[in-house]
């Protein structure tokens, strides 16, 4: 199918996308990405790493005939510590960090042709392959990040679970991020206004959440001169690409293909205009009079780490209701002043209606001497 019009500009100079993935050792997030990519873009570590370090790295690939440059940031340590508050806060700082580099970008007078958009569009979060439920540090890390990022939980070496195990993990995990109303990236449709095909499409892939993953960087002969990618196991083998065994086909395919810009445009139009709100009202209400320690971006705060502005910040929680908040305010304000139109044009009306009046009444008097003119000559 040709790409749409307003798309070939785009296609012709290829897509840009950012994926972070974020998960405990052993959950399998490099072997992920080596097959995501197919090729070895992160490197296995043999000893788990103390502290977390973002890594970015970028990969040029193909879909569907469309150029993609895909980063992948890696999380390697996250989880390792027994306190994951810093980790938490070092994520979301980096999230935080490119919207910065966007807003000041935008600030601009004369922008920099050759800005690059590095936010991120999806975090994968690899949940570990326990049967259980959801732990504390699962909870917390989808929670504080959901305001800031599209997330989209993954069970990690999902092949470690029988087929029975696995569909009681997913529902649980799905009632967990429902009690505690994580707002996960969920395929959102609209039953009034998408088609058909985008309803069931998304529906599917919301019913497939978690995404169990299976993973393998080798190719198995399975015969006959024919290689797919799999693991092997003593009682048969678990194919990558097979939806029965895993869902590793249909995630790659809505994160490269039918679900990149929606992501994209969820990153922009949503995710990060309430950052921007948020942040510039604070700005704002920082210049107003609020004190240099209590608010992190005063002038004063000139001496403050990124850490401690971070931390000094709002939660996101409340992040969220002042963005609410702002938006009704904005809306009120709008609906005020089409309140202040609509009078404005009924009094133009009611004037125009006034004179109309009086030209008909003018016209009937006219009228009415010429036909008495008119009767008196021929008298």
């Amino acid at each position: 199918m040709a790409p749409a019009p307003s798309r070939r500009k785009n296609v012709k100079k290829g897509l840009q996308f950012t994926l972070m993935v974020v998960g405990a050792s052993g959950t399998g997030r490099t072997t992920f990405v080596n097959t995501l990519c197919e090729t070895n873009v992160l490197q296995h570590t043999s000893s788990e790493q103390a502290d977390l370090k973002i890594k970015p790295v970028t990969v040029e690939l193909e879909e569907e005939g469309v150029r993609i440059s895909l980063t992948i940031v890696d999380t390697p340590g996250f989880g390792s510590a027994i306190d994951s508050s810093d980790s938490f806060q070092e994520i979301v700082g980096y999230l935080e960090r490119q919207y910065d580099d966007i807003l000041a970008e935008e600030s601009r007078i004369k922008r920099n042709p050759r800005f690059r958009d590095n936010r991120i569009h999806a975090l994968l979060y690899f949940i570990p392959p326990s049967g259980h439920y959801l732990r504390e540090i699962d909870i917390e890390l989808m929670r504080r990040l959901s305001p800031r990022v599209n997330v989209i939980p993954c069970i990690g070496k999902a092949d470690g679970l029988t087929p029975t195990e696995l569909a009681a993990f997913k529902k649980r995990i799905m009632e967990d991020i429902e009690y505690y109303g994580i707002p996960v990236y969920n395929f959102p449709y609209d039953v009034e206004e998408d088609d058909e095909e985008t309803i069931a499409d998304n529906s599917e892939l919301r019913a497939l959440m978690p995404f169990a993953i299976v993973g393998s960087e080798e190719e198995i002969d399975i015969g006959g001169g024919e290689f797919i990618r799999a693991r092997r196991y003593p009682w048969g083998i678990v194919e990558v690409d097979n939806p029965q065994h895993s869902d590793f086909a249909r995630l790659r395919s809505a994160l490269l293909n039918t679900h990149l810009t929606d992501l994209k445009e969820i990153t922009h139009d949503f995710l990060y205009e309430n950052y921007r709100t948020e942040k510039l009202s604070r700005t704002v209400n920082g210049l107003n009079g609020s004190s240099d320690s209590a608010n992190p971006l005063s002038p004063g705060a000139g001496n403050l780490s990124p850490q401690d502005i971070s931390s000094a910040s709002i939660q996101p929680e409340d992040m969220a209701t002042q963005s609410v908040r702002l938006k009704e305010e904005q809306l009120r304000r709008e609906e005020e002043k089409l309140r202040e139109i609509e009078l404005k044009v009924q009094r133009e009306i009611s004037e125009k209606r006034q004179e109309l009046l009086a030209r008909e009444e003018s016209l009937k008097v006219l009228e009415q001497r010429l036909q008495a003119q008119s009767m008196h000559d021929h008298a």
